[in-house]
């Protein structure tokens, strides 16, 4: 090697077929390839966990839980400034790596390490902050009401978003005071699990307290069943979610669920209509449209719509597809095949019912081509589903009460955006829509670490995680009173 070379950071041999526990272990469950969407080419080999391996971490990272409370607030503090620095220490290689495994452009990976720096940043802040507060009480009596650990918090984290949507739990909950145990998905175990760990390892958080896990659903229910775990954290689709909430209610525990569900930008009719476009194509396009946000309704004005539409085909006609990687596209493949399938069925589907196909709706291998539908009605699966892929659906409306019940129109929606110079007419617009997060000239898409992030119905159990909904999710309440002297009762 080069002396001007750095050594990798991330290296596969450490892991290969192997999972973390503070150390690098053989799982029983078994060992699958990580393969790269866009190449095909094998990245790593990891181990795959199953119950009895499950089992082991959750009573070693509750084992380790007791110590870390413990822990004074500025040494917690200090790893979480160093997990930060590693991560712009090795930036380049670790968004690279992201890009590849998750089968996205390299400005995507780039912004998953960026947040993830700030994530930690912000977890530091965390154990300096008050926890607690002083209660009314009798004369002789001091009455506290505190926040303490839940103890071990289980991660169950998706494939598209993998560093940002597991560590974007893994550094409050630590930060709080709990072990974490992540069960990544096994199509992105390193961005989703190993790499969190290897910057923890080196950062100096204490062995036992994160474990990574990839696995499958039997993992993953051993996960959310077992006596050790109080809390648990899943994004995910809302099927597993029900299920995931099923099992966490029979069991008596919290659980934070962000699923997805119809995310709607409204056009008004005196909105810039090149403007308006550029919004509804990163919304809908962004990485392939696998994003929970995703602008998967665009609800536009009848007066601008056939407008809107040509820009909007254009786009769709214009953006270059291929292997995010290399920095010459615009969109990567979609995660596997299976995923390209679903999403071509309920195109296809659409058509058959009566959508206008304008552009795309055909893919070569996992590469699908931006997809734009006209004339979108309820009853189609466009519209009533989640269809987690580059497809933009548009719908038109006469009056602004007509489109804040189009966008209404869900089982649950986690974003709304509106778009108009006329800012009280959005305002009241926005006002109406059953969201969790609401945006005025913006599209859907939209996190900034510091706010609640969350929605109602199939976009989850209307929990929040994120800035200051934090310390309520990964914390819970504890009632204690100090006497001066104790006295005595009737009894």
């Amino acid at each position: 090697m080069d002396v001007s070379e750095k050594p990798a950071f991330l290296d596969a041999a450490a892991w290969a077929g192997k999972v973390f526990n503070g150390a690098w272990v053989a799982p029983a469950g078994g060992v699958r390839d990580v393969v790269e969407p866009a190449t095909g080419q094998v990245m790593a080999s990891v181990g795959i966990a199953d119950a009895q391996d499950v089992a082991l971490a959750t009573a070693a990272a509750a084992q380790a839980q007791k110590g870390w409370a413990q822990v004074l607030p500025r040494e917690k503090a200090a790893v979480f400034h160093r997990a930060a620095a590693l991560f712009q220490q090795h930036f380049d290689e670790l968004a690279l790596h992201v890009a590849r495994e998750t089968g996205a452009i390299l400005p995507k990976g780039q912004h998953e390490v960026r947040e993830a720096i700030t994530l930690c940043h912000l977890a530091a802040a965390m154990p300096l902050q008050a926890q607690g507060q002083v209660l009314p009480s009798a004369s002789g009596t001091t009455s506290l009401a505190r926040r303490v650990p839940r103890g071990v918090v289980g991660v169950i984290s998706p494939f598209n978003f993998p560093l940002i949507l597991t560590i974007r739990t893994v550094a409050p909950a630590l930060a709080a005071g709990n072990a974490v145990v992540i069960k990544p998905d096994p199509r992105t175990p390193v961005s989703g699990g190993f790499m969190i760990a290897r910057v923890f390892e080196e950062a100096g958080l204490p062995a036992g307290l994160l474990q990574v896990l990839p696995g499958d659903a039997v993992a993953g229910e051993a996960l959310v069943t077992d006596a050790h775990v109080p809390m648990i954290a899943f994004t995910g689709s809302p099927a597993v979610g029900r299920r995931i909430g099923e099992l966490a209610g029979r069991h008596l525990k919290k659980v934070t669920l962000e699923l997805g569900g119809a995310n709607s930008l409204i056009v008004l009719d005196d909105a810039d209509l090149d403007i308006a476009a550029s919004n509804a194509a990163w919304g809908a396009y962004l990485h392939q449209g696998q994003i929970c946000m995703a602008t998967n309704r665009i609800l536009v004005h009848e007066r601008i719509a056939a407008a809107f539409t040509q820009r909007l085909v254009a786009k769709a006609q214009h953006l270059p597809v291929g292997d995010g990687a290399s920095g010459q596209v615009a969109l990567g493949p979609l995660i596997d095949a299976k995923q390209r399938d679903r999403v071509h069925a309920i195109v296809q589907d659409s058509i058959a019912a009566g959508a206008q196909l304008l552009a795309g709706g055909a893919s070569e291998g996992l590469f699908y081509k931006p997809t734009v539908l006209a004339g979108v009605k309820a009853g189609m699966r466009v519209y009533d589903e989640e269809v987690f892929g580059p497809v933009a659906n548009i719908i038109t409306f006469e009056t602004d009460d007509e489109a804040v019940a189009l966008a209404n129109n869900h089982q649950g929606s986690l974003a709304s955006a509106v778009i108009s110079p006329s800012i009280g007419r959005a305002m009241a617009i926005a006002a109406q829509l059953n969201s969790g997060m609401v945006h005025i000239n913006d599209q859907t898409v939209n996190d900034e670490c510091v706010n609640p992030f969350g929605g109602p119905g199939i976009a989850g159990n209307g929990s929040s995680v994120g800035g200051p909904a934090d310390w309520e999710e990964y914390t819970q309440w504890q009632w204690l009173t100090i006497k001066n002297v104790p006295h005595p009762y009737p009894f």
